[in-house]
């Protein structure tokens, strides 16, 4: 009888590829996470179950073939374990690195649910695609049939990406456009290198530019380019432009110089420190937090990238205020854990009443206790009468989230209906607008939401939007 390759969890713990320290890692913006070696990713891989109904697969959003790809690689068979992955996930290296599998995947295996710790799913998927690039597995797009009709896509971040992929395989003339002058958008300059280095994000733009994908930078719609005139020159367009607006704080001196934007700080860190460009607001201690006293207000995501980024530049101190407790944060733990080991403070159940100083030289702090739940089920806040102190900051940074911009406004497009919340109006899964010929996919339609939603997103509409083409060209054709 052959041997059993997999079901090893109750012989097998679970195990992390190893973590630098964290005064090593804190002197540098690399990944802090190491790769598995090719004898520990097949030992992690056969841990898995294999269900019959495998819950880690229908808790991602792209529904990943994860139990049969964690056998190929239990078994050695590395590069069907790519192709398998590949088939459902444009950027699965991304996803390996930032995706928060503990509220995903992870997060609903059923060996975690059982007591034995999941399988590593995550540093799984980073290192099967690894080894895929290094192995040149890896290939640019190279259709059977070039197709005539061309779509243009507003936005180069996961979504409009991976929209511009399934396109270009199918032989779509694709060419993107994005006001930043890289690609990747918040993968490139939102999210930090510790997470995902940028070399990463650089090899896929490079893989879609050989595979004939056209990129047009430093292009902000409304004002180099008009919405019109791009509509004119494509059989579709695809609006993927995230959600870059920033929630704003209130209260007294809350305008007050020092208090800044996170993705106006994250993303001069991420030019200086991964691509050497020159940020004069960086130079000049504006968006830097060398040497001073730093409170970043926010307990998501962005929230940690903040913190974490702050303790690389140099700062004094970092503390983070959260208005609920732990429990209740919506940021990953993995991450909360991270910046803990680094020298974070947390300031749990604390919200900012007030700001001193101009520039800022203190937040004033109101101490909360959670009251009944709200409308959603979770308990709200409450203030504490009486409990208000100063935190000293030299910087405070808003990351309270991100809301759409006003497209219909500023692309001149009255007729681009948009939500309630800003958001444009899309068919669900389709991503249809109420323009013809125009789709919306990822946090522009969704609000600010995951890289991994972005991708689904994004390969959906392709489907559509390439059954539309096939649909008006038979309508031509009669």
């Amino acid at each position: 009888m052959a041997k059993q390759p997999m079901l090893k969890f109750v012989k097998i713990s679970r195990d992390m590829p190893e973590k630098r320290g964290a005064e090593t890692r804190k002197e540098d913006f690399d990944e802090i996470y190491a790769e598995f070696a090719s004898a520990k990713a097949e030992e992690q891989a056969s841990r898995c179950s294999q269900c019959g109904v495998p819950y880690c697969q229908s808790h991602c959003p792209l529904h990943n073939n994860i139990p049969d790809w964690l056998n190929l690689t239990a078994t050695g068979r590395l590069e069907e374990a790519y192709a398998v992955s590949q088939a459902t996930n444009t950027f699965p290296e991304i996803c390996g690195r930032i995706c928060p599998q503990d509220r995903l995947c992870e997060g609903n295996c059923v060996i975690e649910q059982s007591g034995h710790g999941t399988v590593t799913i995550g540093s799984v998927e980073k290192y099967i695609t690894d080894t895929a690039w290094e192995k040149g597995w890896v290939k640019p797009a190279s259709p059977a049939v070039e197709r005539s009709e061309s779509v243009g896509i507003i936005g180069a971040g996961p979504g409009g990406l991976a929209a511009a992929d399934m396109l270009r395989r199918a032989g779509v003339q694709v060419t993107v456009y994005d006001r930043y002058d890289r690609g990747g958008g918040l993968l490139t300059y939102g999210i930090p290198g510790f997470k995902l280095e940028k070399e990463i994000v650089m090899r896929r733009m490079k893989q879609l530019e050989d595979g004939g994908v056209r990129f047009v930078m430093n292009c902000t719609v409304g004002e180099d380019m008009s919405f019109e005139e791009i509509r004119n020159q494509h059989d579709a367009v695809i609006v993927a432009t995230g959600v870059y607006k920033s929630r704003d704080l209130t209260g007294p001196g809350a305008g007050a110089k020092g208090i800044v934007k996170a993705i106006d700080y994250l993303t001069a860190s991420n030019r200086v420190a991964n691509f050497g460009d020159t940020v004069p607001e960086y130079d000049s201690g504006e968006l830097n937090a060398n040497g001073k006293n730093v409170v970043v207000i926010g307990g998501g995501d962005t929230a940690m990238d903040c913190v974490r980024t702050a303790i690389r530049q140099g700062a004094t101190s970092v503390k983070c205020l959260y208005r609920r407790d732990r429990a209740n944060m919506p940021g990953s733990q993995r991450e909360t854990q991270n910046a803990e080991e680094e020298g974070v403070q947390f300031e749990w159940l604390t919200a900012p009443k007030s700001f001193k100083g101009d520039p800022v030289s203190a937040v004033v702090v109101d101490r909360m206790r959670l009251g009944l739940p709200d409308a959603s089920g979770r308990q709200s806040p409450e203030i504490i009468d009486g409990s208000e102190y100063d935190e000293p900051a030299d910087i405070v940074i808003k990351a309270l989230g991100f809301e759409a911009e006003e497209l219909p406004t500023l692309w001149g497009a009255p007729e681009l209906e948009v939500t309630r919340w800003g958001t444009i109006r899309a068919e669900f899964t389709s991503g249809r607008t109420a323009l013809p010929g125009v789709y919306a996919v990822g946090d522009i339609v969704r609000g600010a939401s995951l890289v991994v939603w972005a991708i689904r997103d994004g390969r959906d509409c392709a489907e559509h939007v390439l059954q539309d083409l096939d649909k008006q060209a038979v309508i031509a054709a009669e």
